[in-house]
């Protein structure tokens, strides 16, 4: 979901990619899926905790660095570095958000108050998450800068139609 128009105004600045914020569980942790017909990707133990890593978003993810900057979005905050990112070939590892669990900012999401106090309010974003609830939704419709939702169902993660808008996208921005 595209919130507002790209127009020249809000070009991302010269040598300035938009953020990609990426979230784990849902997008890359898979779950949800047919246990008899499991996608492709390999498990791995974080914390006692098993997950499905899908194998598409392993692909996409260091292919998408080419166009944005990459910032981890998720509850797992700096776990994902150490966890995923180097199983990711992320190197250097993306930055993550760290989260107030009670924001007590006015919003109705607990990762909009880190993600506005590291993009602030102009610089071009788009979030990959599964859980983007309608508060994110009228968020990304007043925030002054050009923005993309992107929903992944939790038993896919990211796919290649996601890929194919978020480039596009950020194709966009730089037209």
């Amino acid at each position: 979901m595209i919130i507002g128009p790209v127009s020249a105004s809000h070009q991302a600045p010269t040598g300035e990619q938009p953020i990609l914020l990426v979230d784990v569980d849902g997008v890359i942790s898979l779950f949800g899926f047919d246990t008899d017909d499991p996608p492709e990707g390999w498990w791995m133990n974080v914390e006692g905790l098993p997950h499905l890593c899908s194998a598409r978003a392993a692909e996409h993810l260091p292919a998408l660095a080419s166009d944005f900057d990459l910032v981890w979005c998720t509850g797992w905050e700096e776990k994902a570095s150490e966890n995923l990112a180097p199983l990711l070939g992320l190197e250097p590892p993306p930055p993550y958000l760290s989260f107030d669990r009670n924001p007590g900012r006015g919003h109705a999401h607990w990762k909009l108050a880190a993600i506005d106090g590291h993009a602030g309010p102009d610089r071009p974003l788009a979030w990959l998450d599964d859980a983007l609830n309608e508060a994110c939704h009228e968020w990304a419709r007043e925030r002054p800068g050009p923005t993309l939702l992107v929903t992944t169902d939790p038993a896919e993660g990211l796919v290649d139609r996601h890929v194919r808008e978020l480039r596009a996208w950020a194709a966009q921005l730089r037209d």
